[in-house]
């Protein structure tokens, strides 16, 4: 990027507007898992537009599919009949696994999350929402309202009232040092108590894996035994799949289903990855959940034609072409071959993640203090070395996050890994 890009940058756009690394770059063009900046340099991509590129950059059936659809009309609004709207809903809904279940498409999942939120609070007549520490829902005023990411709360005001519920960090926390069974028991069992001491709220809302948490989560099964207390109250359980949906994790099409023995949430939210880079979010919820609202309303943008041919395409792309399973097999082998480094780097305290969305988590050898300056070092080193990661954590933005697209190869997985090992032992 040139200084006179990144000073107009500066003297248009918030401050609070986050940019990464010393010298921040500027992305021009991509293709497959690659992606090139405007000095001509090229970088493998392991971050993907944080997990927005979710199959590959420039995928000649996506970019086919929205060109053909440009031809023919762009937008109408959700005044009009949207052929293209109604097949992705379809589809989607049929994935879900609710029953009976209605799609309202939105333009990010921030807005997602929102909607997902008036639909609980108005369905239960109630404004009280549970969250998940070190979790992180959105940048709207309710979304940041529920979030317990301070790093990405700006305000304590909030229209909502949010209580936080342990379990979404297995490593850390009151209960880091129990085996699987007892840290749900006794996540479990500080849920119950603080049912006890509040009046019935509508929803819980969970991350399956937090994302800009770090790639964090509790025990599989952890939400399951969740939704038995809930469901005995009748609350809601919303399942935030922005970033675990589609196949990402490899083991599940949905982060949910690691928890799900007892069936589907109520409500999903989903963004980033089904436009693999065009602006779609949604909810998908029971019908008489969906329906319960008493208003009219619209959405301009949720569902327009253009973005609903991309997410078509590139449903069928990642379905047709197994790239969950491709998840499951290349991002195991990656996860293994980074825990092979992380033995011999001593500021690396976890490999955590399944599939294709890895944390990694740093911290200081010595006293065992989260290391956010060593996470920000390895963020440059890769990028010298051609590497794109992002970074993440709760108030300290500590774990490194690797999310590349689906598609990514053996061999271009052994290349990142190669990048990301010399950057870690660089901290040496």
């Amino acid at each position: 990027m040139t200084d006179d890009l990144l000073g107009r940058h500066r003297r248009v756009l918030p401050d609070w507007l986050a940019l990464y690394y010393e010298d921040p770059l500027e992305i021009t063009h991509g293709e497959g898992r690659h992606v090139w900046d405007s000095d001509g340099n090229q970088y493998l991509d392991f971050f993907g537009g944080i997990l927005t590129t979710m199959t590959a950059h420039a995928l000649p059936e996506i970019t086919k599919a929205v060109g053909e659809q440009a031809g023919r009309i762009v937008h109408s609004s959700t005044l009009y009949l949207n052929r293209p709207m109604v097949e992705l809903a379809e589809r989607i809904a049929k994935l879900s696994g609710i029953p009976d279940a209605r799609v309202f498409f939105t333009t990010s999942g921030t807005e997602a999350n929102d909607t997902a939120l008036l639909l609980a609070t108005t369905y239960r007549r109630s404004n009280t929402i549970l969250a998940m520490r070190n979790s992180y829902h959105g940048r709207s005023f309710s979304a940041v309202g529920i979030t317990g990411n301070r790093g990405w709360s700006p305000t304590s005001l909030s229209p909502l009232q949010t209580l936080y519920v342990h379990g979404g960090v297995r490593t850390r926390g009151p209960y880091a040092d129990l085996d699987d069974r007892a840290f749900i028991a006794a996540c479990v069992d500080d849920l119950k108590d603080l049912l006890g001491h509040t009046r019935p709220p509508a929803a819980l809302i969970a991350e399956p894996i937090q994302g800009v948490g770090g790639f964090t989560s509790g025990p599989d099964g952890l939400y399951a035994a969740f939704r038995e207390v809930l469901a005995e109250r009748g609350i809601l359980w919303i399942a935030d799949e922005v970033q675990t949906g589609w196949g990402r994790t490899g083991d599940h099409f949905w982060g949910w289903q690691a928890h799900g023995h007892n069936g589907p949430p109520d409500i999903v939210t989903f963004a980033k990855g089904i436009g693999n880079g065009m602006s779609i979010g949604g909810v998908i919820a029971r019908s008489e959940i969906m329906n319960c609202l008493d208003a009219n309303s619209i959405s301009t943008f949720g569902g327009t034609q253009i973005t609903m041919a991309a997410g078509l395409a590139n449903l069928t792309y990642l379905l047709e072409h197994d790239l969950q399973g491709n998840a499951r097999r290349v991002g195991g082998l990656l996860i293994e071959r980074l825990r092979a480094v992380a033995a011999q780097v001593p500021y690396v305290r976890e490999v955590r993640g399944r599939g294709l969305m890895i944390g990694i988590e740093l911290a200081d050898p010595t006293t065992g203090a989260a290391a956010p300056e060593a996470a920000s070092a390895v963020l440059e080193e890769a990028r010298s070395g051609g590497l794109l990661i992002g970074k993440g954590g709760g108030h300290d933005t500590s774990a490194l996050r690797v999310a590349p697209p689906l598609s990514l190869t053996v061999a271009e997985a052994e290349e990142g890994a190669a990048i990301l090992e010399r950057a870690l032992r660089s901290l040496q």
